[in-house]
């Protein structure tokens, strides 16, 4: 017989997977069914179950609603939930390798290099013959490579012991100075400028299909590799000496989650946009929620952070409908007073412990 801690331990798992996987379903319907005109939730369950699987007859449906749901909302909930796992699962992995709940893809500048690469992309109108369409990605990733990377070897030269402040603290200089790049770019653009401020704005409006099949395989390539790390990344959230002790590689592990980060980042970015305190918000809430172990809250912030973001784009298009607001704003004005009430437990928790 498990002893009854064992258990209890299982069926709180087992119920938090629960929770979030209802929040998530219970995101997505919202996101499909609510707009400019609604679609009645049976309706859409028939849609997909006749347009994906050929269940269902579409003879008894309107063809509107089939319109409406595959070929703008299901889409568009579908790259916003990407998009939000891709920055939550990120955001998880980079505090727990640097032990800082300030880490995330944009205190570290990888957003902000993701974004000068997609900037120079549609500035200059780049294609690479090979890969056409995936140019746009590729350049975003690359460039959030090249920043975590001159982050890190800057915080060496500054400190070599490469504290995590040291490192947060690079970041947020790299994030500054090229958040400068971007305006001088943005300053010098002519007819490009209202595409590329609309875009850094953050938005999954008006994407479809075709921005799903560019950040699937990165989202798939980077969330693999962190949730292959997850033992890695709690020996690491104790700290390197502690790791290197238990065996852990604590510089090529490193390395590792940083590139998966990068690669979901730069993904997200580059369908998206720039779009703030996902990473940051979510991992804390999951970690709060449901505990520190990597095993469990990388998974949970995926389906967290999907949800989180489907709601936020719901609500962006909503709320002064028809107007659309950029889906940044809503999740700044969300994420920025949930972020600064978490703050300020943990400050009380630290001064009564």
């Amino acid at each position: 017989m498990p002893r009854p801690s064992i258990r209890k331990f299982f069926n709180n798992i087992i119920t938090a997977y629960v929770l979030a996987g209802l929040f998530l379903v219970f995101a997505v319907i919202l996101g499909i069914a609510i707009g400019t005109v609604s679609v009645p939730v049976p309706t859409i369950f028939k849609v997909i179950a006749s347009s994906w699987f050929g269940l269902t007859s579409t003879q008894n449906i309107d063809p509107m609603f089939t319109s409406i749901v595959m070929n703008i909302r299901l889409p568009r909930v579908i790259l916003a939930g990407l998009v939000g796992a891709s920055l939550a699962i990120a955001g998880a992995a980079f505090q727990g390798l640097l032990r800082n709940p300030l880490a995330d893809p944009y205190t570290l500048g990888v957003s902000s290099g993701a974004s000068v690469g997609a900037v120079i992309t549609l500035f200059f109108q780049l294609t690479i013959p090979v890969v056409g369409s995936y140019t746009l990605p590729l350049l975003s990733i690359l460039f959030s490579f090249i920043t975590i990377f001159c982050v890190l070897a800057f915080a060496k030269k500054v400190e070599r012991s490469m504290r995590v402040e040291t490192i947060v603290l690079t970041g947020i200089i790299f994030s500054s100075f090229l958040g400068a790049l971007i305006s001088l770019m943005i300053a010098l653009t002519g007819d490009e400028l209202r595409q590329i401020i609309a875009w850094l704005l953050g938005s999954v409006s008006m994407r479809g299909w075709e921005y799903i099949k560019i950040i699937i395989p990165f989202f798939i390539i980077g969330s693999t590799i962190l949730l292959l790390n997850t033992k890695e990344l709690n020996a690491m959230s104790f700290g390197e000496e502690r790791a290197h002790h238990l065996g852990v590689n604590v510089q090529r592990r490193k390395l590792i989650v940083l590139t998966a980060g990068s690669i979901l980042t730069g993904a997200a970015v580059a369908v998206s946009g720039t779009i703030g305190f996902v990473g940051l918000v979510i991992p804390h809430l999951a970690r709060i929620l449901w505990g520190p172990d990597h095993k469990h809250l990388l998974p949970l912030s995926i389906l967290t952070g999907s949800a989180f973001l489907i709601l936020a784009d719901l609500i962006s298009r909503t709320i002064i409908s028809p107007t659309e607001l950029p889906i940044g704003v809503i999740t700044a004005l969300i994420g920025a007073p949930v972020f600064a009430v978490i703050l300020l437990q943990r400050k009380r928790m630290e001064r009564s412990g």
